[in-house]
């Protein structure tokens, strides 16, 4: 299964809890529905092991069970309108595909 990883921080610090509201309210339900998506889970960092602050605020967290279709569901116009929002909170995501070792 191939897992999905999303690191960022937003834009405006000052958006923490108008993120956070979408994240639980649109993000969170729309995207871990996708028929490709087994679970999706949004986390904000709260530093690094042995103290100091995480260079990203938050990761999301996908299992992806097809990548395939994952492409056909983020292509859908609802998925393109959360995507658009994501991108209007996210400053320069990274997105790292991985796989089991």
């Amino acid at each position: 299964m191939t897992t999905l990883i999303v690191l960022f921080n937003l834009k405006d610090a000052q958006q923490r809890e108008a993120y956070e509201q979408w994240a639980r309210e649109v993000d969170l339900p729309t995207a871990g529905a996708l028929p490709s998506i087994e679970k999706f889970e949004v986390l904000r960092a709260a530093g690094v092991l042995g103290g100091g602050d995480s260079p990203y605020q938050y990761i999301e967290v996908l299992r992806v069970r097809d990548m395939q279709q994952l492409g056909a569901d983020i292509a859908t116009p609802t998925m393109q309108e959360v995507s658009r929002r994501f991108q209007s909170f996210a400053d320069a995501p990274v997105f790292i595909v991985t796989e089991p070792v």
